[in-house]
């Protein structure tokens, strides 16, 4: 193993950790380790696929690390992880067919509205949380139509994730809050888990039909798979109100940082 080698992998694990904490607590794993892959040299597209594997050990610590929170909600994370996991296959089949530059002129917008999303959640933090699911929230108290809305945007955020991804997890955390009434621990555990089988799902495809940096996933995923552990834990002892503004300002800063390198 060469020098360059052996900082990559240096490099890689502490990059690994920092990403899974932010991706397990803000949905924002991209904005750290999609760079970082950038910066060691792997070329955008073999950078975005390598990322999606090494993601999906983010998506095994967290399962690991959020068993009290899945075990309230194991019927919401059914209806959940068919939509992404489908819109997963899309989204690789789209990236792999049609890595088209246009698509991102349109994210700022998407991660925008998301964030927007987000600070109006907020006063039903204040309101306290009555214990609810998706069935409650959505299914009850909401017309079909607004029901197909939230089934079409969940499939979108899938599609998403298996295409690009930068915060998707944003997306998803934005939509479960606006649908339903459950804490921020709650939906974002469905959030952590469901995300991870749709790269799970698209690095499955990724390994057939594209180049994957395999030696640079072990130390990437290893680091992922620590901070995707701890990140639940964080996310237990915040206050909700200060987590969502939070991730409602990295939202906005990665939107106009998109926006900018889209447009000018």
């Amino acid at each position: 193993m060469t020098t360059n080698m052996i900082d990559m992998i240096a490099i890689l694990f502490p990059v690994g950790i920092l990403a899974g904490v932010v991706s397990t607590t803000a949905g924002m794993a991209s904005l750290v380790s999609y760079p970082a892959l950038l910066s060691v040299g792997i070329p955008p597209v073999f950078a975005n696929v390598t990322n999606t594997a090494a993601l999906v050990m983010t998506g095994f610590g967290s399962t690991v690390s959020s068993q009290k929170e899945l075990g309230d909600h194991k019927k919401d994370l059914i209806k959940v992880l068919p939509l992404t996991i489908l819109g997963s296959v899309i989204g690789s089949v789209l990236l792999l067919e049609q890595p088209s530059a246009s698509f991102t002129k349109v994210v700022p917008f998407f991660i925008l509205l998301a964030g927007i999303l987000m600070l109006t959640s907020i006063k039903k933090t204040a309101a306290g949380h009555p214990a609810a699911s998706l069935d409650s929230s959505v299914h009850s108290h909401r017309s079909l139509m607004i029901t197909m809305i939230v089934v079409a945007a969940v499939l979108f955020v899938g599609a998403y994730c298996g295409y690009f991804g930068a915060a998707g997890g944003v997306m998803m955390l934005a939509i479960l809050s606006a649908t339903t009434s459950m804490p921020y621990s709650s939906y974002n555990a469905l959030k952590n888990v469901s995300l991870g089988a749709s790269n799970l799902v698209a690095t499955l495809i990724f390994a057939f039909k594209s180049h994957i940096y395999w030696w640079l996933v072990i130390p990437l995923g290893l680091g992922l798979f620590v901070g995707g552990y701890i990140g639940p834990k964080i996310v237990r002892v915040i206050p909700e109100k200060v987590l969502k503004i939070v991730v409602s300002m990295l939202a906005f800063g990665l939107a106009i940082d998109l926006f900018v390198k889209a447009y000018f």
